[in-house]
């Protein structure tokens, strides 16, 4: 009998274990909110609960949620009963049925520092193009992703915040003309089980590339752009898209953790097309670039980290570089440093290789824009890349291999600082920078 009854439990617990397809995978966390995401693989009721690690008796429930196969069965959890400065674990119900997982899964929500102590310590990492392979759908050869690993290297670094910063999924020929396309390659992409452990106990941010927008160098004349939005908001869980809400234009928007400040740009949805001979050549639009300045000249934190697809500091006019968007790039720094814009670094990707580029301004700090790819997609020819004609490469940072970064934020005030650290595949680091924040000031 008791034989009987484990493998009823054990068939059980299967069969409800077959239908998590992806994730769970945490989203934004606040002082008294947090976002878990998940994929189920067929309709099935929702919830989760969670309880701080300080007081294990004290357990809380999400709302029931219904999956649908309208949005590929993905699924944003809301937990609403946090207090600041906690760690919490949360465990996964699915049809009334917990969902044994075998890695850690847990969040913190965002601590209530000011006024109070010094700024906490914390580590974001970021990485760009990341390639899974699908040999049926892929262009005939060698597969162009490898080295999936290194998302359990990211894993093991035990950051409190991933960014992806574009290309995270790259759209075939066979995907972006269909929701159903689409919806298969972020599934397919999404459920591969060295990222699951990285997902499930780390935030997630995301901004797009060209290869999660549409076709390759895609700009705001894609007419399935809809559609990739769409589908971009239901396999995130970051905070907001656009301005507001309601917006349905656009994927940028921003959060903040610490004394550091996240901007995340969409340097797709209103690019214009680069064969376009007519009309003003933009790459962000007058309406996020106005969004942009105005949210950083509100912004109160010690590091406004400016994330975007393409390089921005890098004086090569090459591919999608925003060289190529002169006037418009002129624009942007020249509104960051009339209005005095303390803290900013930016943050790209798409390249498939690694370097930091440092401008040099004549009455203000240096702008750094630190380009970090790819994750596990094909990289570059460094000797190639080497000749580039980007005078501001800083010497010594360029990389042509699978890599990760992270930012740590550390120190007390005077000597608060910003340490980037490159990391190869099997998180061995390669290279360093420190950059104090009085340095951008």
């Amino acid at each position: 009998m008791r034989f009987i009854l484990s493998f009823l439990l054990f068939s059980i617990t299967l069969f409800s274990q077959t239908n998590l397809q992806s994730g769970p995978m945490v989203g934004y966390c606040e002082m008294k909110e947090a976002m878990i995401w998940l994929q189920t693989e067929k309709p099935a009721s929702v919830y989760i609960s969670y309880y701080a690690l300080e007081n294990l008796t004290e357990v809380f429930k999400s709302e029931n949620y219904i999956t649908s196969k309208d949005n590929a069965f993905t699924c944003h959890v809301v937990l609403d009963k946090l207090q600041p400065g906690k760690k919490y674990n949360y465990e996964v119900y699915l049809d009334n049925k917990k969902i044994i997982l075998t890695h850690e899964t847990s969040f913190s929500s965002k601590k209530l520092w000011q006024f109070r102590e010094k700024a906490p310590d914390f580590t974001i990492a970021l990485g760009s193009c990341a390639y899974i392979s699908e040999e049926a759908l892929d262009r005939p050869g060698k597969p162009y992703g490898s080295n999936y690993s290194i998302f359990e290297s990211i894993a093991k670094k035990n950051p409190d915040i991933m960014i992806w910063g574009g290309d995270n999924i790259y759209l075939r020929e066979a995907d972006w003309d269909s929701k159903t396309g689409i919806q298969h390659r972020y599934t397919y992409s999404r459920k591969i089980k060295d990222m699951q452990a990285l997902l499930a106990k780390t935030q997630n941010f995301a901004i797009w590339d060209d290869h999660d927008f549409g076709p390759n160098d895609g700009d705001r004349g894609f007419y399935n752009k809809y559609a990739t939005q769409q589908a971009f908001k239901d396999f995130w869980a970051n905070k907001s898209y656009g301005m507001n809400p309601n917006q349905s234009e656009g994927i940028y928007s921003c959060f903040n953790w610490g004394d550091a400040e996240v901007f995340l740009l969409d340097n797709r949805f209103f690019r214009s097309p680069n064969d376009r001979l007519t009309g003003e050549k933009v790459l962000l639009g007058a309406s996020q670039i106005q969004w942009l300045i105005d949210a950083l000249v509100s912004s109160k934190a010690s590091f406004k980290v400016i994330v975007i697809g393409g390089q921005v500091v890098s004086s090569a006019a090459v591919f999608e570089n925003y060289e190529n968007y002169k006037t418009e790039k002129e624009t942007l720094l020249n509104e960051i440093a009339v209005n005095k814009i303390k803290g900013v670094t930016f943050i790209s990707g798409d390249r498939h290789f690694t370097e930091l580029s440092m401008l040099k301004r004549a009455d203000a700090y240096a702008l750094y824009d630190w380009t970090v790819s790819p994750l596990t997609s094909g990289y570059g020819n460094i000797e190639k890349i080497a000749k580039e004609e980007n005078k501001n490469r800083v010497e010594g940072s360029l990389f042509a291999q699978h890599v990760f970064g992270t930012l740590s934020f550390s120190g007390e005030k005077d000597t608060r600082q910003m340490k980037l650290i490159l990391f190869d595949k099997e998180g061995k680091e390669l290279w360093n920078k420190v950059i104090l924040k009085k340095e951008l000031e």
